[in-house]
């Protein structure tokens, strides 16, 4: 008979950014654990809140499925003696799998005959096998982890209770000295001790006692009560999912209220009260139907209605407190100059081997020079780009983003205008930050995309060049993200230099610094390496097949928005079997073409045959075209240039020996090969794909 499965793990309250991800993991680790043991069961249902993750299974059967299984052994050759006996490696299968010799039979297999056995698996009661789930919890990862008093076990915070229920029996194990049972706990304040008869109870258990542990359910209460509120006051609450997931997470009985704030705040920049209301204190800001911020805000409690009131006048006390801080240290910023606080920028370290932000700001100021100048940026806009690289950095040391660290770059823009600086500087000293995430928004301005790229090629070469390359998991200094962005940004301007072409300037301004640096060798293969890396990573987000990333990126990584395009055009011709004569014929002379030696050229004189006479003449009117097509960053017309070669590259195989007894006819021949292949690899290596009509 069937029966319900509930496993719950209490815990002291868990940071709200680990536990989408950690509800996740139970739910995915519990379906392949299930699946492994082949425990047949209905549904999967996981819960989480701050305290608890949790999961039920229901009707899960009270035995393994027993199946058999067929195990293929050793070729009978090997299988079998030379005096037609069972050898030492037969006898060691079969025993292997719990069978004798006499259970073999044979069957062929891609032409060569193996032995084969049948086992029976017969399935265990699933009640044994319960106890293992203790691995499953063990086995969740977090972002961040601590160990406990002298426990061994590192986890996101301490295990306070576990519970463990298979029908009305309990699943007996234990972690961390915490043992298994059936009682679990309401909310901290408003619910009590909790003692579970069945795992069916559970969910409506621990709502009479004022936890939602389906956090989906109380994701919908929150919005239903932004919704209510909106409707009676007739304005509007935007909501930020970001902020509506992590708030969902911060409670387990949520009751959404209103709170408000002085008028006189608003005279503050809206990203300083929208800061504060989001980032410090979780709130959702109030807009009219205009679009205009008000005096008001949404906070989310972690009870019920009871008192409501003074919960939100509590809450107004602390956003008062903030907003005033804010406003005194806005008005006094304001009565200093840029010049003031880019003379602080002088004793404040970036990085202990890479020196102070000031020096950092002289970098980027020069990296930027550069690449206005590879850019060809007329007089006015490298005049601009410079300017705003110069100050890029001054709202560092203002009080506002002392106190409010997440709008460096937004308060940089705001007092850069109020200073008198060109509003395209300002833009760019706020936008040099973006994106902030792999997937954030990108500059919106040319000045601001170059500065952004000087910014982060600065932190990414300087760290590797003083040995601070990210290894595994560990990245520090966010170099893997600042990587994403850069290439993002250049896919997105499609400018016409490469990654390399930046990556030369960054390393030549260092070298022109004190900074001790690793071996030069050395810190341009780790530079390689690591863009090589974040490369593939967005063009496997882009759902390119590693093999044809291999072959785009065989070179270098070169202008990144041709490099995509090179790379999804021939994601499409390696399933497209009208494609095949084309690829084996540029396949064909890339195999060749490292039996050729790189000094010789092509003489014309030494073309013997029509054939190759031909696919020389072909050659020679294609290689213009196709150095066009790559330098307009047309993909498909540069490799339509490509395919025309194939016929008479053919036909010059079919009709001539490469390998010419001689001497000066094969030497020809193989620089003839070299030279095409030279064109080919500009495009790709071909030969590193896979390709699908040939499997």
């Amino acid at each position: 008979m069937a029966k319900d499965a509930l496993f719950e793990i209490g815990l002291e309250e868990l940071p709200a950014r680990f536990i989408d991800d950690a509800e996740k993991q139970l739910l995915n680790k519990t379906t392949s654990w299930l699946k492994e043991l082949r425990i047949s069961y209905d549904s999967i249902t996981t819960f989480s809140t701050p305290r608890r993750l949790a999961v039920l299974i229901n009707n899960m059967a009270e035995f393994q499925t027993t199946i058999e299984e067929e195990a293929k052994g050793p070729a009978v050759k090997i299988a079998k003696d030379e005096n037609g006996e069972w050898s030492k490696a037969a006898i060691g299968f079969t025993r292997g799998h719990g069978q004798t010799t006499e259970d073999i039979y044979t069957k062929e297999v891609k032409g060569t005959t193996y032995i084969f056995v049948k086992k029976h698996i017969e399935g265990k009661p699933v009640q044994d096998l319960l106890p293992e789930f203790k691995n499953i919890i063990e086995s969740i990862q977090f972002g961040k982890n601590m160990r406990w008093a002298s426990e061994t076990l590192r986890y996101a915070r301490p295990i306070r209770w576990l519970v463990a229920l298979y029908g009305n029996e309990i699943i007996p194990f234990e972690i961390t000295n915490v043992h298994t049972g059936n009682k679990t706990y309401g909310h901290r304040f408003l619910g009590s001790e909790i003692t579970l008869e069945l795992p069916s109870e559970y969910e409506s258990s621990l709502a009479a006692n004022f936890v939602i542990v389906n956090s989906k359910e109380r994701e919908e209460l929150i919005l239903k009560g932004i919704n209510e509120l909106e409707e009676v006051n007739n304005f509007q609450i935007p909501v930020d999912l970001e902020l509506l997931a992590e708030v969902k997470n911060l409670v387990e009985y949520p009751t959404v209220f209103m709170g408000s704030f002085e008028e006189r705040f608003l005279k503050l920049p809206s990203e300083v009260l929208i800061t504060s209301m989001k980032e410090h204190q979780r709130y959702f800001p109030v807009v009219s139907k205009e679009d205009q911020l008000l005096p008001h805000f949404i906070g989310v409690r972690n009870g019920n209605k009871h008192e409501l009131s003074n919960v939100a006048r509590g809450n107004e006390k602390v956003l008062h407190a903030r907003l005033s801080d804010g406003e005194f240290f806005f008005e006094e910023d304001k009565k200093q100059s840029i010049a003031f606080y880019q003379e602080k920028l002088d004793r404040v370290i970036f990085q202990e081997k890479l020196g102070t932000i000031n020096e950092k700001v002289k970098r980027i100021t020069a990296i930027t020079e550069n690449i206005a100048r590879l850019l060809e940026l007329n007089e006015s806009e490298t005049k601009k780009a410079l300017r705003a690289a110069e100050i890029s950095k001054f709202d560092l040391m203002t009080n506002m983003v002392n106190e409010f660290t997440e709008l460096q770059g937004i308060i940089g823009e705001k007092y850069a205008v109020n200073f008198g600086e060109d509003r395209s500087v300002a833009q760019a000293i706020r936008e040099h930050y973006l994106p902030k995430q792999a997937n954030g928004d990108l500059p919106k301005t040319l000045i601001g995309a170059i500065i952004s790229i000087a910014d982060k090629m600065d932190t990414i070469v300087g760290c590797i060049a003083v040995g601070l390359t990210p290894t595994g998991s560990q990245d520090p200094y966010g170099l893997r993200r600042q990587a994403t962005g850069i290439l993002r940004i250049m896919k997105n301007r499609k400018w016409d230099i490469s990654l390399e072409d930046i990556l030369s300037i960054v390393i030549s301004v260092y070298q022109k610094t004190d900074i001790e640096q690793q071996n030069e060798n050395k810190v341009d293969e780790e530079l390689n390496e690591f863009f090589q890396h974040r490369a593939s990573y967005l063009l496997k987000e882009l759902n390119v097949e590693q093999d044809v990333i291999h072959a785009v990126l065989h070179q270098e990584i070169g202008r990144f928005d041709y490099t995509v395009s090179k790379a999804k055009l021939l994601s499409e011709k390696r399933n497209d079997e009208s494609y095949k004569s084309v690829q084996e014929a540029l396949v064909r002379v890339l195999n060749l073409s490292d039996k050729a030696e790189d000094h010789h050229s092509i003489s014309p004189k030494n073309l013997v045959t029509e054939s190759e006479k031909e696919v020389f003449n072909q050659y020679n009117q294609i290689k213009d075209d196709f150095h066009a097509n790559s330098h307009n960053k047309n993909a498909t017309g540069a490799l339509a240039t490509l395919d025309t070669l194939a016929e008479p590259i053919h036909s010059f195989f079919d009709n001539n020996m490469v390998m010419a007894d001689d001497e000066q006819i094969r030497s020809n021949r193989l620089a003839l090969i070299k030279a095409i292949s030279t064109l080919i690899k500009e495009f790709a290596d071909l030969r590193l794909i896979e390709w699908k009509q040939h499997l």
